[in-house]
């Protein structure tokens, strides 16, 4: 029988990528204070989310999760908000409509302001400090003061992710998200980009669809799906003193969820079956996404699967794999045999950006876009190949007209890197790349639900 749980029972297990704060009576007294406030989230939207997920897994869906890889204090704005969305609505409906599949919206957004780290120190010219841990922690200058892990940075944190929510939900329900405004969303700095055409394209027959469904009498306005959508939002439970004091009782159920996001999951240097990241998650109701590395076994992930989900709860768990482009053939066909041998449920979703991460000949950290589309297109196969579906991605994004990632319609090179390269960690598709990948995912799943074959990776195996 597993252990009693409790929110904060991952105390007495082991930690790692936590931050050192010198102050632990203001760490105590910040921790107390976020518990009292209110929830960024609600316990029936969680739940709704577990249910768009159950018909993922069910092939019947596809999870699009994107968003920054780290928020910052310093760019919070409603603009920046806004740019996101409409590329993740174009997006999402490029695959709605060139894909044939309904797709559930998650945002690495309102709540991913931490971020593991290879090492605890940085050092430069001599000077050793703190390794920047995300805003949430501590601050990005290369200063001590900077540098020092500050608690009071959790309320500041919860702050801008309720006004981050508050706009969202603005923006999903409040009329932006209107079917009809599908030509609206186009970003300007997109309007001049090879991608722009084949999306114009697309908006235009869904608008000609929109005129002849009223031409046949339907009214439009009964139907809300048409006028708004569900976003929902989700983040890496990195920070467990956060996490816990953010973990509420549902008063209609019973049950325990964190109310910091929608769904939360486990990073790919935290999911040791006895440490306290899987501890904490193991007790909370919400979807929950495990990050599955080259460094994971098949026989390990199924102990982590038995875990997270011992009831086998469709919806509940999302596997995500980041691999690289080189090791996905490797890697993943044992991980899909492993769990539909043992009948686990659970959706398979692709993050084509983490194993792709190299750094260029001017020294910038980046991601090549043919790596990313490679991996993405193998990770079709595969699943095609073992009769599993390929249910989602998860991107790390943005709606800014950044040059992070090479290679794109715009076929960004090492050169560019300089010109707008503004990310505080990792490189970031930008709006335009976004969208090119939409399109190939759109295509992939017109396949997929044609049935036809997508070629194999050479390292498969199969």
């Amino acid at each position: 029988m597993p252990e009693r749980w409790t929110p904060d029972s991952w105390r007495g297990k082991p930690v790692v990528q936590v931050p050192d704060y010198p102050d632990k009576a203001a760490l105590a007294a910040v921790e107390k204070q976020l518990s009292t406030f209110p929830p960024l989230v609600f316990a029936g939207e969680a739940r709704n989310l577990k249910k768009a997920l159950a018909r993922v897994a069910a092939g019947q869906a596809f999870l699009l999760q994107g968003g920054d890889c780290a928020e910052s204090f310093a760019e919070h704005g409603p603009n920046n908000i806004r740019d996101f969305f409409r590329v993740f609505l174009q997006m999402a409906v490029v695959l709605t409509f060139a894909g044939g599949s309904p797709v559930v919206k998650v945002g690495r957004i309102a709540g991913q302001f931490a971020k593991p780290r290879s090492s605890p120190t940085e050092k430069r010219d001599g000077i050793e400090l703190p390794s920047y841990r995300g805003d949430i922690v501590n601050g990005i200058e290369f200063t001590a003061e900077a540098r020092t892990p500050d608690p009071r940075r959790m309320v500041e944190a919860y702050r801008q992710a309720a006004a981050t929510l508050n706009l969202l939900r603005a923006f999903a329900h409040g009329g932006y998200a209107n079917l009809a405004s599908v030509h609206q969303w186009m970003l300007g700095f997109v309007k001049d980009s090879p991608q722009s055409r084949r999306y114009m394209e697309l908006a235009d027959r869904i608008s000609e669809t929109l005129v002849f469904m009223r031409a046949c009498g339907l009214d439009l306005e009964s139907h809300p799906e048409l006028r708004s959508t569900d976003v929902y939002t989700s983040h890496e439970a990195l920070l467990l003193g956060f996490e816990e004091a953010m973990t509420r009782i549902d008063s209609t159920s019973g049950d325990w969820y964190a109310t910091s996001g929608h769904m939360v999951w486990i990073g790919d240097r935290t999911r040791q079956p006895d440490h306290a990241h899987i501890e904490y998650c193991r007790g909370i109701r919400n979807p929950i996404g495990l990050k599955c590395g080259p460094s994971l076994k098949a026989d390990e992930l199924l102990r982590l699967i038995d875990i997270l989900n011992p009831d086998n709860e469709p919806g509940r768990l999302t596997l995500i794999g980041r691999f690289g482009s080189d090791k996905v053939g490797e890697h993943l066909p044992a991980f899909v045999r492993a769990v539909k041998r043992e009948g686990r449920t659970v959706v398979w979703s692709c993050d084509p950006m983490h194993g792709n991460t190299i750094t260029s000949a001017s020294g910038y950290k980046t991601r090549p876009f043919d790596r990313i589309l490679s991996e993405v297109k193998d990770f079709f196969a595969i699943h095609a190949a073992e009769g599993t579906y390929a249910g989602g991605v998860h991107l790390e994004m943005t709606g800014q007209n950044v040059t992070e990632c090479t290679g794109g319609a715009r076929a960004i090179t090492d050169a560019d890197l300089n010109n707008r390269y503004h990310t505080f960690c990792d490189p970031r598709l930008n709006a335009e790349q976004s969208i090119d990948l939409a399109f190939l995912l759109a295509e992939l799943l017109k396949k997929e639900r044609a049935g036809q074959a997508v070629p194999l990776p050479a390292a498969a195996g199969l």
